[in-house]
C-alpha cells in the first residue's frame, strides 16, 4: 500500500519545525521525519537519507517548500530523478508542485533554477556587505571559539588532528585550518 512521507527541515537549532510538521500532517502524511541541519548539501542530513532509503514505488514524499529539500538546482533535480526512477512522487505544498504530472515536472525544474539563482544573489550581497564593513573597520569576523594555543600544545604532545577535534568538540577541518595557520606564523 502506498505511503505518504513528510520531510521537514530547518537550518539551525534555534528554528522551529512545528509549522512545517503541522502542514505535513494536514497534507495527509502517514510518517514525518524532521531535522535541524543546513540544506546546502545532503551531508549530515540523516533523516532525509533515511527517508530516501525507505521510500518505494508508489510512495509520495511531501515537503512544505522546495528549499526544505534542496538548495541547489542540481541537487534538487538529481533527487527528483532518483525518486522518479524508483516510482516515488514528490509533492511540494507551497509551490503546488506534484511531479506525478508533466506540468509539475516542468515547474520543479524551472523553480530549482530560480532558487539556485536567488541563493547565489544572496551570497553575493552578503559578501559585498562584509567587504564594505571590513573596509569601514566595522567587521572583524567572528571571534575564534577554539583556543589556538591549546591546539598547538596538543599537537606538540603528539596528538593527531582527529583526536584534537574530538577533545575540543569541533570539526577536524577546523583543526586542519588552525594547524596551517600555526605553520605560517
Amino acid at each position: 500500500m502506498p505511503t505518504v512521507f513528510g520531510y521537514a527541515r530547518v537550518s539551525t537549532t534555534g528554528q522551529d519545525l512545528s509549522i512545517q510538521e503541522q502542514e505535513l500532517k494536514a497534507a495527509g502524511c502517514d510518517f514525518i521525519r524532521s531535522e535541524k541541519v543546513s540544506g546546502t548539501s545532503r551531508e549530515g542530513r540523516d533523516e532525509l537519507k533515511l527517508l530516501l532509503e525507505f521510500v518505494k514505488s508508489g510512495d509520495t514524499l511531501v515537503v512544505t517548500r522546495m528549499d526544505r529539500l534542496a538548495r541547489s538546482a542540481v541537487d534538487l533535480l538529481k533527487l527528483v530523478e532518483d525518486l522518479k526512477a524508483r516510482g516515488v512522487e514528490l509533492r511540494i505544498l507551497k509551490q503546488s508542485i506534484d511531479t506525478s504530472t508533466s506540468e509539475g515536472k516542468l515547474f520543479v525544474t524551472m523553480l530549482a533554477g530560480f532558487a539556485e539563482f536567488e541563493t547565489e544573489l544572496r551570497k553575493e550581497r552578503q559578501m559585498e556587505g562584509i567587504a564594505k564593513a571590513k573596509a569601514a573597520g566595522k567587521y572583524k569576523g567572528r571571534a575564534p571559539t577554539i583556543d589556538r594555543s591549546e591546539v598547538a600544545s596538543l599537537m606538540e604532545q603528539g596528538m593527531n588532528k582527529s583526536a584534537i577535534s574530538r577533545k575540543l568538540g569541533c570539526d577536524v577541518r577546523t583543526i586542519r585550518r588552525i594547524s596551517r595557520e600555526l605553520e605560517t606564523t
